[in-house]
């Protein structure tokens, strides 16, 4: 039975029994806690928590899903992956324990001829909550499952809850019995590879306080709406279905390991550790298609950098298959031809995946190069200490800066000959997660506790009124201060405020927040910030200027015109900046990302080369072109299909409804889904002036712009600039280019004699140095502080000056200067001092400890420094006693 099969089968069986079919989520999760969508259920949350009121009492979904929490053991098991498919059904108050569980068992065990997934009802277990006899009677009478195979276990592993105080209660797991050849008898309890769990099915009941863990909390009462939540695994029932050993061998999956094993020369299932980097291989490209398709982009944080990350354990485990070549034009087709048929917007979409893909792999090639060098001077230079091992700080450095997996060092040094000081390496990165978890803490605690808006939300939903007016009357629903809910607030208080009705735009899709005022009988409030924390819902943070407002308050919604205008002027600008890129450098030029605000917009958009000049100029040309043509903005709402119909672009990770709200500019020519505010036709933005074009990654570029008066405050700026230059210079603007270019060919010339005749001053000083030079030893030293040295460059050709007129007898040249207010030393050695046992390194750095600062270098030739300038002429001793001594 195909993956595809399974999971259509799936989305018949519920819809058929009244649940309605909801697509599944983007990867990219909602959650400000989440960085991706991890289980079937995040995308329901809001209703299972009862935060936001669900639009239907049952629903079903096969959601795509990211974990990489559990990355190391990916290959090695046969059900970790990356990338997977979770099978949920949904009751929002309506059915509960007894009919989900009859649900599960009815698919299970249907036959494939009825629509089900034919299991032998024998090889099924089941385990529940240890003190949960209500499911245990229905496996018994729905199931006829007996004792023995109804397994009663803790909370640790079947009771559900979130950690935090809430919705919370017992689970029932499905497990499959894979037969004697995979394990032990004994059943799930057992914890062994043979028992597969397929299903579980969570039966929120309870309330809970007082958490002190997540299995350590007390149950305060029943949930008034008790809500089901199940899930099964896609891949899981897949490869059983399908007779093969674990999930990277079904269709959705295998094609790409096969590519792999052809493109190594090594056979899948010959030798166990190629076959876990084979395995790595398959999950992580189909995981990063997956990703890519979801738009997330290769980066060094957040998403993008777990993509990243993907993507370059990809290139390592191709590496150690023996592949050193580029095999992502080859791998990342095989997965995407199979994963087309489930989710057709991987094909769609993948010339932009591609690009990602492929330029990723190239970069990390020459990250590999590179950091083998560093990795090369690391071992060189530890075999010439004698140290049997590399520092921690370098296996730290090749990680964190070139992303080179600890392994991959390890296995390198290896084959050079040496160790890696691992212990040094895991304090760092122990370091670098803690300072990640106090980021995340902080980031976290940052943020309200989502509970307390349920309230509101469950009253209204917030309607925005501010597309055709600034002003809007209302009422005050609801007021937070400190994250709890309040009944007024008095002046100076920093509130925030809910509304049913409301002008003000919340920030989103780019566009900053409205800035305006609250204001009402005996009260103004000056509003700081516009959000949606909850789907549907605007929360307005504002500071009470006068008065006081209290809950049931009458309420009228105030924007700032002007603000207004700069911001619908910046936000239409953007699209047609968006258009302008598209005309110019074509369809690939694929928005990113952007922000717009009063007078200032910059958009990312997918291109790995930089702008030229002459482009940018186009791209400014065909925008201003469009404003001067007075180009018609209208907008409307209809159906999501049919807006992509007519061609509308839609911003990749974006999260859209079943209606959307499409802006046209100009027809045809700029047409987006768009919620933001624009203007009534393009003359109204006025003007927008390129400011800055830059590369935001490997393959991204950012466009700025001033916009409207902004726009023209910045040209009228530098018209002031060239005037002065123009006056200053005494020549007309068209030749201002010449001029400025003549004088710096003029100041190039100047420097450069200046350098020859510094050269020759310092070449006319060694003869007097050179006559200072102590020969009562075996090995001659000359030591000196010498004056009027500008650079550390200076100081060095003198000091091998000195040394290369002292000859080929042993000498050590030590010459010191204070250079910038600090004090810095250079030593050379020559062939005969370093015979015997004079080398520079050491003795530069032993001056700079005087110094109080560092030093090092090569044997023939080091620099030591510090912030003790007094203290030269002692570190300068200090090196020619060592010499004599």
């Amino acid at each position: 039975m195909q993956t595809a099969d399974i999971r259509r089968r799936w989305l018949e069986f519920f819809g058929d029994r009244g649940h309605t079919v909801v697509p599944s989520a983007s990867l990219v999760s909602d959650d400000p806690s989440l960085l991706f969508t991890v289980a079937g259920m995040v995308p329901f949350i809001p209703y299972l928590s009862g935060l936001v009121p669900p639009p239907f009492p049952r629903a079903t979904s096969v959601q795509k899903c990211i974990r990489t929490n559990d990355i190391e053991e990916v290959g090695k098991t046969p059900r970790h992956g990356t990338f997977f498919q979770m099978n949920g059904n949904f009751s929002f108050g309506d059915y509960f324990k007894e009919q989900a569980i009859a649900y599960a068992w009815e698919l299970l065990t249907s036959p494939e001829t009825d629509g089900g997934l034919a299991f032998d009802p024998s090889d099924l277990w089941v385990t529940v909550y240890k003190d949960d006899d209500e499911a245990i009677r229905y496996w018994k009478r729905i199931a006829g499952l007996p004792d023995e195979r109804i397994q009663r276990l803790d909370k640790d592993t079947n009771y559900w809850s979130t950690g935090q105080p809430g919705p919370a209660g017992p689970c029932s797991e499905i497990f499959f019995d894979r037969g004697p050849a995979y394990g032990a008898d004994g059943g799930p309890a057992t914890d062994d590879d043979r028992y597969v769990e397929i299903w579980n099915l969570v039966f929120m009941q309870y309330q809970i306080q007082n958490v002190r863990s997540k299995y350590d909390f007390e149950i305060v009462g029943e949930l008034p709406n008790k809500n089901i939540d199940t899930g099964m695994g896609l891949e899981r029932v897949a490869f059983l279905k399908q007779g093969v050993d674990n999930m990277y061998e079904i269709d959705q999956v295998r094609p790409v390991l096969d590519r792999a094993s052809e493109l190594s020369g090594r056979k899948y299932g010959a030798v166990h550790d190629d076959d876990v980097r084979m395995r790595v291989i398959a999950d992580h490209v189909r995981s990063s298609l997956m990703l890519m398709s979801d738009g997330v982009q290769p980066s060094n944080e957040g998403r993008g950098y777990i993509l990243r990350r993907l993507l370059r354990r990809t290139v390592r485990a191709m590496r150690l298959l023996g592949v050193d070549a580029p095999t992502f034009p080859e791998l990342f087709p095989a997965s995407r031809d199979a994963m087309q048929d489930a989710y057709p917007e991987v094909a769609e979409g993948y010339d932009r995946i591609a690009r990602l893909a492929y330029a990723e792999e190239e970069t990390f090639l020459r990250t590999l190069a590179q950091g083998t060098i560093i990795l090369d001077v690391a071992v060189e230079r530890a075999k010439q200490d004698g140290a049997p091992q590399i520092g921690g700080d370098t296996a730290f450095l090749l990680h964190d800066t070139f992303g080179f997996p600890i392994d991959l060092t390890l296995e390198m040094a290896d084959e050079a000959g040496v160790q890696v000081d691992r212990t040094a390496f895991d304090r760092l990165m122990a370091d670098q997660r803690q300072r990640a978890k106090a980021d995340a803490k902080s980031k976290k605690t940052a943020l309200a506790d989502l509970s307390v808006y349920s309230a509101f939300r469950a009253q209204c939903e917030t309607t925005f009124l501010g597309y055709d007016a600034l002003e809007a009357q209302s009422r005050i629903l609801g007021i937070i201060k400190d994250g709890a809910s309040v009944d007024r607030a008095a002046a100076g208080d920093i509130v925030e405020v809910i509304l049913g009705e409301t002008s003000l735009y919340a920030e989103s899709g780019g566009q900053d927040a409205d800035q305006g005022s609250i204001i009402g009988n005996g009260f103004d409030l000056e509003v700081l910030d516009v959000q949606r924390p909850v789907a549907g819902l605007w929360s307005h943070k504002a500071q009470v200027r006068t008065g006081e407002v209290a809950v049931g308050d009458a309420a009228t919604t105030i924007v700032d015109a002007d603000y207004r205008r700069g911001a619908t002027q910046a936000h239409s600008a953007t699209h047609l900046v968006n258009a302008a890129l598209r005309d110019i450098l074509g369809p690939e030029a694929l928005q990113a990302g952007s922000y717009n605000k009063a007078g200032y917009m910059r958009l990312d958009f997918s291109w790995s080369q930089p702008i030229s000049p002459t482009t940018r100029s186009e791209i400014e040309d065909v925008v201003n072109t469009a404003i001067r043509s007075d180009l018609p903005v209208s907008t409307r709402v209809l159906p999501l299909a049919e807006a992509k119909s007519l061609g509308a672009q839609a911003l990749f990770g974006e999260k859209y409804g079943a209606e959307v709200r499409m802006v046209d500019i100009g027809g045809p020519w700029s047409r987006e889904l768009c919620g933001g505010t624009h203007v009534a036709s393009s003359a109204q933005v006025g003007l927008v002036n390129l400011v800055g074009e830059q590369s935001v990654g490997s393959t991204n570029r950012r466009v700025e712009a001033l916009v409207g008066i902004e726009g023209f405050r910045d040209l009228a700026a530098e018209r002031a600039i060239v005037s002065q230059l123009s006056a200053a210079l005494k020549a007309p603007r068209s030749d201002l280019p010449l001029r400025v270019t003549g004088l710096l060919d003029d100041l190039k010339a100047a420097q450069k004699r200046i350098a020859e005749f510094e050269s020759a001053s310092l070449q006319q000083r060694i003869p007097t140095i050179v006559r200072n030079v102590d020969a009562s030893g075996p090995v001659s030293v000359v030591v000196e502080q010498v004056e009027g040295i500008r650079s550390a460059d200076d100081l060095r050709t003198l000091v091998t000056g000195v040394r290369g007129a002292l000859g080929t007898d042993p000498a050590v040249v030590a010459l010191g200067a204070i250079v910038n207010e600090k004090p810095v030393v250079i030593v050379a050695t020559n062939d005969g001092a370093r015979r015997a046992g004079f080398q520079a390194g050491p003795l530069a750095k032993e001056a700079a400890t005087i110094l109080g600062g560092g030093g090092g270098g090569k044997p023939d030739l080091a620099q030591g420094g510090g912030v003790d300038a007094p203290a030269l002429p002692q570190a300068l001793r200090g090196i020619a006693d060592r010499v004599r001594g």
